[in-house]
């Protein structure tokens, strides 16, 4: 019933930005939280960053200063923008979504950094 359509990803040198999106669409009574995942091959997957309906905002260690979440709560978009790119972003980046009516992710989408 929900779907998440997510977008952005693709091939960027060390250094580079992306800006990754997700919208969710369906019948959404209450959403908690958007956020980014990621999983790197070989490792597990891990929070990136989230954002909840006010605004909060949570990131992991080893992007802060260099990711920014924002969200769009009339589109039920979130927006993940991705500086100072390095090869060790490399990961399959899926969108989350937790509602009252339960989690929600993405397909994914590939991020690779290299030159």
């Amino acid at each position: 019933q929900v779907q998440l359509v997510e977008s952005g990803g693709g091939l960027v040198q060390p250094g580079g930005s992306l800006r990754l999106s997700c919208a969710a669409s369906g019948s959404i009574f209450y959403i908690y939280f958007m956020g980014w995942h990621r999983q790197a091959p070989g490792k597990q997957r891990e929070l990136v960053a989230l954002i909840t309906r006010d605004g909060s905002t949570n990131y992991a260690d080893s992007v802060k200063g260099r990711f920014t979440i924002s969200g769009d709560n009339a589109k039920n978009t979130v927006y993940l923008q991705m500086n100072s790119l390095k090869p060790e972003d490399t990961a399959v980046y899926y969108c989350n979504l937790r509602t009252n009516l339960g989690d929600y992710w993405g397909q994914g989408t590939q991020v690779t950094v290299s030159s």
